[in-house]
């Protein structure tokens, strides 16, 4: 089998198990017993992993390296501008923080947006996509900022 045909198998049980697991929601809606549903859900819960570990082991350790470059290639791109004016900086602050306030409103006073209000699963929603959108409104020298919280340095260890 030549290194290509090995690669697009792969990525097709890649792919295939991550979209098997969001056929779950439309298994809720067959007329089948709630056991046969309940196993068919366990078992597709582990498909995006069974499915990624085929796909990668099929490929090979060289398809896979090619397919994570171009990934991490595309997915580079999103990353915003470098530096962004005073202003963005600012609303784009605003946007990373303002979600916060319906999270303590809910948690503190929820009798201000109780369980039953079609409202509440607009507001989070609302605060979620603000939340994101912060990310690219405050630019690349933010998103460099976030991974030095997830990148350990182990400069501070004197040589010995």
């Amino acid at each position: 089998m030549s290194a290509n045909t090995r690669l697009k198998l792969g990525i097709a049980f890649a792919v295939g198990g991550n979209v098997l697991f969001f056929t779950s929601a439309w298994i809720a809606w067959m007329p089948w017993s709630a056991s046969f549903k309940a196993a068919l859900w366990a078992v597709l819960f582990f498909a995006p992993e069974v499915g990624t570990l085929i796909g990668a082991a099929i490929m090979g350790k060289e398809n896979f390296e090619r397919f994570k470059t171009v990934a991490f290639v595309m997915i580079g791109r999103l990353k915003p501008a470098g530096n962004v004016s005073l202003w963005r900086h600012r609303i784009g602050l605003a946007m990373f923080l303002l979600p916060v306030l319906p999270a303590y409103i809910m948690a503190y006073k929820p009798e201000w947006l109780p369980d039953t209000s079609s409202l509440r699963w607009q507001l989070k929603a609302a605060s979620d996509v603000v939340f994101l959108a912060s990310f690219f409104v405050l630019g690349g020298d933010f998103w460099d900022k976030l991974q030095a919280l997830f990148t350990h340095d182990d400069s501070s260890k004197k040589a010995e």
